[in-house]
């Protein structure tokens, strides 16, 4: 017998039995189940197994917290239930059965933007570390000044050219079709053949920048940085390839249906879609600007630190990286990722309160510190499922924190100038100028959500 059989058998039955099972699989420290029936899952008896550390019910999955040990639970898994595991994104898809419309909407926009994360991630690292080159006297050293230069080119790269073109390779590669095509789409918005799309307010002839066809012309834009353009023209070219497919003859469909997909979709995104993009992200970065810098900034603060973290729960915080990549786009900054690093921040804050309240406790300590660290590093999930929103009181004492620190942090206006750097090490994303309004912020993150928490788990008796 292994050393995972009996608790494997026991997990079985206590899920629902085999027939209860659409799919599993495994990532890090956890087992993903896809059931037929959510409601059959006995949770209390599943959390009473030796190795189980917590369970959670996120995008579809019902997910069981293991530990590191999870990959050889999961072989004893596998080989007492009979059941052969499928992979991640397969257990993904087959999860959205269990999904609203509104969380499969949210599941597509966060699938597309998930293989971006590693690249946002290393450009808002070197945009913070240029952030800090620039704000020292350092930076007067020729050595330094050099450096901070080179660095820009990966940068650029990232935010400025690399994700239009990532998008529509992300939305090729999800809907199945030619991911090099998507490649190609991408290049042609951000071409050099175009008008930047920094330098868009600076042209006063447009004669010498548009495609003129006599009878109709049409500006030669660029969308370095845009979000919503290279969405739109993403998909446009997705469906596209997936019509082509269908009705070219097999004979030659190696040759037109790239060639009639590209064509109609590059056209589609410069003479229409890339304008009601353009437009539309105008729009969102308006209205959200609105919301942080008006004069209602406080509450909307308030709303926002409160109310990210239940977002989370939903799916629909994914939205968040697309509109953040698009005020930064459109106005150089956004202060709402500021806000999202100290909603990290407050959860393993709460977590850490539970710490200190279960430090006797040696199973729990288990889940509370890889919890807490991975929570403070940026990746939220492990905190609220494993710990938080098991104990209730903890997830609802980190909103309070979250809320509070989102209040100064937007009240003093505090900017990131790259997104992908979460939680602690986020204070090199922001501005120079505010990262001591920013660290008080963070210290409120920190400090509020442990506090409250030992609190409330001393009158509870935790």
């Amino acid at each position: 017998m292994s050393k995972f059989t009996a608790d494997a058998t026991n997990l079985l039955e206590y899920v629902g039995g085999k027939s209860n099972i659409n799919a599993v699989s495994h990532c890090v420290t956890r087992m993903r189940f896809v059931l037929a029936d959510p409601s059959k899952a006995d949770i209390k008896k599943i959390e009473e197994l030796p190795s189980v550390k917590g369970t959670f019910t996120q995008a579809g999955q019902f997910q069981v917290i293991i530990g590191n040990e999870v990959s050889e639970f999961y072989k004893d898994f596998v080989e007492v239930s009979g059941i052969e595991g499928v992979s991640k994104e397969a257990a993904k898809q087959a999860a959205k059965s269990n999904q609203t419309p509104l969380q499969k909407a949210m599941s597509n926009i966060a699938e597309i933007f998930a293989p971006l994360i590693p690249a946002i991630i290393v450009g808002g690292l070197i945009l913070g570390f240029r952030n800090i080159l620039e704000a020292t006297p350092a930076i007067n050293n020729p050595f330094m000044a050099g450096l901070d230069h080179f660095l820009w080119i990966i940068g650029e790269a990232v935010f400025h050219t690399g994700i239009p073109v990532g998008i529509c390779w992300s939305i090729q590669r999800k809907m199945g079709g030619t991911p090099m095509l998507g490649i190609v789409l991408g290049l042609t918005l951000i071409s050099g053949q175009l008008v930047n799309a920094y330098g868009v307010a600076g042209v006063e002839d447009w004669a010498a920048h548009s495609w003129n066809f006599g009878f109709v012309s049409f500006r030669m834009i660029g969308y370095q940085a845009q979000v919503i353009p290279a969405i739109l023209a993403g998909f446009t070219l997705a469906y596209l390839e997936r019509f082509f497919k269908k009705v070219v003859p097999q004979v030659v469909s190696m040759i037109l249906v790239p060639f009639l997909s590209i064509l109609l979709s590059v056209m589609a995104a410069h003479f229409v879609l890339g304008p009601i993009g353009w437009k539309i992200g105008e729009y969102i970065s308006a209205f959200v600007m609105a919301g942080i810098s008006g004069n209602m900034r406080f509450l909307f603060a308030a709303l926002f630190g409160f109310l990210y973290a239940p977002l989370v729960i939903t799916g629909l915080h994914h939205m968040s990286n697309a509109i953040d990549s698009q005020l930064i786009a459109t106005t150089g900054g956004t202060m709402l990722w500021p806000m999202i690093a100290l909603s990290n921040i407050a959860q393993g804050s709460a977590v850490a309160g539970m710490a200190y309240l279960q430090k006797k406790n040696a199973k729990a300590q288990e889940v509370n510190i890889p919890s807490m660290i991975s929570c403070w590093l940026g990746v939220t999930e492990p905190a609220m499922f494993g710990v938080n929103l098991k104990y209730q009181f903890p997830f609802y004492c980190a909103m309070v924190g979250s809320c509070l620190a989102s209040v100064v942090s937007v009240g003093s206006g505090v900017t990131a100038a790259a997104i992908g750097v979460g939680g602690l090490p986020g204070i090199i994303s922001i501005f120079p100028q505010y990262m001591l309004m920013f660290a008080i912020a963070m210290l409120i993150a920190l400090v509020v959500p442990f506090v409250l928490t030992v609190f409330i788990g001393k009158k509870r008796d935790i």
